[in-house]
């Protein structure tokens, strides 16, 4: 399980990038004009891979297995709320 969560963190290393200079510093693909929540609205919206694809030709097929992994990277970011005694 550990090397396969390695894995799925190289893959957003290399594939999402966050500058300030880019998109308002939200997450990316490549450092292209192009974010994961964007991606992902279109997968959430029943576009196929293929045509987000066919509609970004400068886009991966990897790119779009990036945008997954990083939202189930961020999914997993546990935040304890702290609540009054």
């Amino acid at each position: 399980m550990q090397s396969l969560q390695l894995g799925i963190i190289f893959l957003c290393m290399v594939r999402i990038t966050i500058d300030p200079a880019v998109m308002s510093g939200k997450p990316c693909i490549r450092g292209l004009r192009v974010t994961v929540a964007n991606v992902l609205r279109q997968l959430a919206n029943h576009r196929t891979p293929a045509e987000i694809l066919a509609s970004y030709p400068y886009l991966e097929a990897e790119d779009i297995d990036a945008c997954l992994a990083y939202a189930a990277l961020r999914v997993e970011d546990e935040e304890l709320a702290v609540g009054a005694a």
